[in-house]
């Protein structure tokens, strides 16, 4: 595991910063469980829920390495209250999978699925921002197997608990449902720059129905 790396001082706050977060240096590894063994022959990616046509879309490993790559810089904000300024990031835009596999119509929200069964709902418009990518790579380099290889969603305008490593597919969704951190006391969009850490913060309209 790496090291956690040092938070930055500063005298003044950082405009780049949202509220609450500090400057981190280095890239610290934090995660829920232990790390995955990757089997690339068992692994695929996939698309099912509420698709456009019924049915379920499936990618090999082989096969989601060979989509069109593309690359984002983009900052990460942890809810611990860590920022990374600047990061980019590599990998199959979040556009790509909603082109090759659409949603139907009546579709609101996703659900990232991950290994071990983890989960992490989003509102379809975060999930198809233009910034928001699967990531391979970081500074073009593969990422290592503790920082979510092989693949690690990155939505840079949420809190990073909302973009969880060694993804295995998304679930198309009619109406939204709580994630893996969203049942345990985290807030349902998770949105850095409103401070939206922890469910008692959500107002009305922001969490699923219930």
């Amino acid at each position: 595991m790496e090291g956690m790396g040092q938070p930055e001082r500063r005298e003044q706050e950082h405009p780049q910063l949202p509220p609450g977060q500090r400057l981190q240096r280095g890239w610290p590894v934090t995660h829920y469980g232990p790390v995955p063994k990757f089997r690339p022959e068992r692994w695929e990616f996939r698309a099912f829920g509420a698709t456009a046509d019924g049915g379920k879309h499936c990618w090999s490993h082989e096969e989601f390495t060979a989509l069109p790559y593309s690359t984002v810089v983009s900052d990460m904000h942890c809810v611990t209250k860590f920022s990374m300024l600047g990061a980019e990031w590599g990998g199959v835009r979040t556009q790509t999978i909603l082109e090759l596999a659409p949603p139907a119509p009546d579709v609101t929200h996703v659900m990232v699925w991950a290994e071990y069964g983890f989960s992490s709902n989003l509102r379809l418009a975060d999930f198809a921002a233009e910034n928001c990518i699967f990531a391979t790579h970081r500074s073009g380099e593969l990422l290592t197997a503790e920082h979510g290889f092989p693949v690690r969603l990155i939505v840079p305008h949420l809190y990073a608990w909302k973009g969880p490593k060694w993804v295995r597919g998304i679930e198309y969704m009619t109406a939204d449902r709580r994630g893996f951190w969203e049942e345990r006391g985290y807030h349902n969009l998770g949105d850095p720059w409103r401070e939206q850490r922890y469910s008692y913060q959500e107002e009305p309209g922001e969490g699923p129905e219930l």
